[in-house]
């Protein structure tokens, strides 16, 4: 097996996982949103009558009610916060003082774009909502996330200091409950508390839930790139789970860990809610119908929080809105960098990642270091590689005198195989030296594609010339039909196939494959030309020193 066969093995390979996620998107049992016009976070809205589907069940065990704020749903009070730091825009809606809208200041949808990259959103068919509250015990008055808070101010700016407080208060029959956004300079990652006041005659008892809730859509920026879109979780013994959309409705999460945090993913980005490390939260999922279409939820809910009379109490959770920078998820959390999706070649993508980054660091251009990465990985396989090498060589020498064979023994197989072994033992060549040493290869090229796919750090990050982002297809589409060339080098320095229909396939593979690439991020085929040239530079070195062997004999 020649080198341009295990080149075509390793894309299909990566075609045939491509495929795979798209015809999970595309066939997945999906119901279809209903389209409605977008409404401004700012405006006046009428409360959802179907509200109450979305909030938490409470623990079996307890002999609790419902206790709705009927405050909030007969309101129309519905007043929007912004908050501003040096990295996130927010938008706080005082009706449940949940996060509605957030865009990353450093992140647009485009290069050389004013667009931001937006999370949180209201728009109803890419609803994306960070919502929270309480729930009484026994009927005691609690706010859900269809409450109504009080705000003293509606703009919040982080100017020259390094946090900024957004305080919301609700007040019902003596009970105060405060809850309050803690945001940090440059920070992605912000503290969200609910401070509970019983100034009332009565023991105050309920629980805390903090919830993700959001509609259906991918942010996939090409249909060739399929990365992954939904929810996830991490505890310390079944370690990460990913939970698709179908999932979260079909299968209802429903387990208390320690330890853990629940997230909702896609690619290069995440929010994720990060409870504290010691308390056991029940985590939950479902799907709701609603009006504006489908919506799947993932949250927790605390252990009972008792606040006896004229006392108080409070509980905080951290929450990341932000990309999927490797170094700072690992400071938030305990495998919060497992969200940069790698899949089952974790173990190699992300010491390829971290080696990257590191060369990225000496060099300051993130192209330059995909070059000199790719230089390494090729000099590590150096010994692999020449024993293939060499065997394809000497395949080479002998093609005429296996075509020969091949004419004379075509009508008896056994004899021809007889023969070509024959051929094989009289030269010393092994059939499969060319394939075994490329085989080993390839978890390790599969593994760099997708660390080169999952980076955030790419994302935008220019080369040289006219390639300013890596991230993208090139524009002029000269790295593919470079990538194209260097296949047909290739081919023309392996052993030419036997079989005349073959022959004819294998010439038509570098036009398909350059179209195919075309779609690639240049990033991506940025690894793909350095790894073919360096091949070809091997293998044209190896194969004049074969022949160099044998003008000596």
């Amino acid at each position: 097996m020649d080198n341009l066969r295990i080149f075509l093995l390793i894309s299909l390979a990566l075609v045939g996982a491509m495929i795979y996620g798209q015809w999970q998107d595309d066939y997945a049992d999906q119901k279809a949103a209903v389209t409605q016009t977008e409404s401004a976070s700012s405006s006046v809205t009428t409360p959802n009558p179907q509200a109450a589907k979305d909030l938490p069940s409470r623990p079996v065990s307890e002999n609790s009610s419902t206790t709705a704020d009927t405050a909030a749903e007969t309101q129309v009070e519905n007043q929007s916060i912004r908050v501003k730091t040096d990295v996130l825009d927010i938008a706080i809606n005082t009706r449940g003082g949940n996060v509605v809208e957030s865009q990353l200041l450093q992140y647009s949808t485009e290069l050389g774009e004013e667009t931001l990259v937006k999370l949180q959103s209201s728009q109803p068919q890419r609803f994306f909502s960070v919502q929270s509250g309480l729930l009484g015990n026994a009927g005691v008055p609690a706010p859900d996330h269809h409450a109504v808070y009080r705000s003293e101010k509606t703009e919040y700016q982080l100017g020259a200091k390094d946090t900024v407080t957004v305080p919301l208060v609700w007040e019902q029959d003596g009970l105060r409950v405060t809850k309050r956004y803690t945001f940090y300079k440059g920070s992605y990652l912000f503290d969200l508390s609910f401070e509970i006041d019983n100034q009332t005659p009565q023991n105050w008892s309920g629980h805390q839930y903090r919830q993700l809730q959001r509609a259906e859509f991918d942010d996939s920026s090409s249909p060739f790139l399929v990365t992954y879109t939904g929810g996830v979780i991490y505890n310390q013994e079944d370690r990460y789970q990913k939970l698709d959309y179908d999932e979260l409705e079909e299968s209802p999460l429903s387990q208390s860990f320690d330890h853990g945090w629940a997230a909702m993913i896609q690619h290069y980005f995440l929010t994720a809610l990060v409870p504290p490390k010691e308390t056991a939260n029940h985590y939950y999922s479902r799907g709701v119908s609603k009006a504006e279409g489908k919506r799947y939820i993932l949250g927790m809910t605390s252990p009972e929080i008792a606040v006896p009379a004229g006392e108080s109490a409070s509980r905080t959770t951290q929450v990341f809105v932000g990309p999927k920078l490797q170094d700072r998820l690992e400071e938030v959390a305990e495998g919060l960098d497992l969200t940069v999706d790698y899949g089952f070649l974790t173990v190699l993508s992300k010491p390829l990642f971290h080696l990257l980054s590191w060369l990225h660091g000496f060099i300051g251009n993130w192209g330059w270091s995909i070059i000199v990465l790719t230089a390494i990985i090729k000099l590590l396989f150096f010994p692999l590689s020449q024993a293939s090498y060499r065997s394809m060589a000497k395949m080479r020498q002998v093609t005429p005198k296996l075509q020969q064979i091949r004419e004379r023994y075509s009508d008896d197989r056994q004899r021809l195989s007889q023969e070509m072994m024959k051929l094989y033992k009289t030269e010393k060549i092994n059939p499969v030296g060319s394939c075994l040493p490329m085989l080993i290869q390839i978890p390790v090229f599969i593994a760099l594609y997708w660390a080169l796919l999952e980076s955030v750090e790419l994302r935008q990050a220019p080369f040289i010339l006219w390639i300013n982002d890596l991230s993208t297809k090139d524009p002029f589409y000269v790295l593919p039909l470079i990538m194209g060339l260097t296949m047909y080098l290739q081919q023309k320095l392996n052993p030419t196939p036997p079989d005349p229909m073959q022959a004819k396939v294998f010439m038509m593979m570098p036009v398909v494959f350059t179209a195919f690439f075309a779609f690639f991020p240049s990033g991506l085929v940025l690894y793909w030309v350095t790894n073919n040239t360096l091949s070809i530079i091997q293998q044209w070195w190896i194969t004049r020193q074969l022949e160099a062997e044998s003008a000596k004999k």
